[in-house]
């Protein structure tokens, strides 16, 4: 009966805590398929068997408007697919290259750290108007080194699509919502260790989106960050099966 009574009060203390921080380091179970084509839509049947998972907004916009975001995971043999759908009101995008600084517009990005034995992982973002910002980052206590990738080609390059709804997809254009349906190749997270899972394999990551409608930004994270998009301390946990 003691035994219980403290197991009980130490679960207690351990919700009572995440509740306060907001820190709560959920896993997520993703599913295998066949390799597929992406449209930008979700279109492909391969996507039914995964399920949706929310994008919880993590700070208020100044008119507190209310903006879903969600997204979806699945693996294969050769690499990790991902849908974004994201609730919006203005296209807040007007980058119109790869590699350029797409976090300061509309953007949803992905976190991988395959092998949380080095501080070491893998950045991907996206813009609504489908331009890619793919990233290796190291981050010793906080210090961030960023590589970009050379010989992009071939089995190495991702595959990325967007689509938009209510409007255009144009710079600053009035939606309802934009959706970013990408592929990233496992031979792209090299020189990761741990980068093929297979079932029981374990990496930690996060999803992130911001949004640039009016004067403040929102941000949206699956797992809440304490300072920056980079506490990996703080990343979910992707369980393959």
């Amino acid at each position: 009966m003691i035994l219980k009574t403290i197991s009980l009060f130490a679960l207690l203390t351990t919700m009572i805590s995440q509740s306060l921080t907001g820190q709560s380091n959920e896993s997520l179970q993703v599913k295998r398929t066949a390799d597929f084509s992406i449209d930008g839509r979700g279109g492909a049947s391969q996507w039914s068997a995964a399920q949706w998972i929310a994008i919880p907004r993590r700070n208020t916009k100044t008119d507190n408007t209310p903006l879903k975001t969600r997204m979806k995971i699945l693996y294969s043999d050769t690499g990790l697919y991902f849908l974004f759908e994201s609730e919006d009101q203005q296209l807040s995008a007007t980058m119109d290259a790869d590699f350029m600084k797409l976090w300061k517009e509309d953007v949803v990005e992905v976190f991988l750290w395959p092998d949380t034995n080095n501080p070491v992982y893998f950045e991907y973002e996206i813009s609504p108007l489908n331009y890619e910002l793919p990233l290796l980052i190291s981050n010793e206590e906080g210090d961030l080194a960023r590589w970009r990738p050379y010989m992009y080609e071939e089995d190495r390059k991702t595959r990325h699509k967007t689509t938009v709804k209510g409007g255009p997809k144009q710079s600053n254009a009035t939606i309802t919502q934009w959706t970013a349906e990408f592929f990233i190749p496992y031979k792209l997270l090299r020189p990761l260790h741990n980068i093929s899972p297979s079932p029981g394999t374990e990496w930690r990551a996060n999803f992130y989106r911001v949004d640039y409608d009016g004067e403040q930004s929102t941000t949206f994270s699956w797992q809440p960050v304490e300072k920056t998009f980079h506490d990996y301390e703080n990343f979910g946990t992707l369980l393959f099966e």
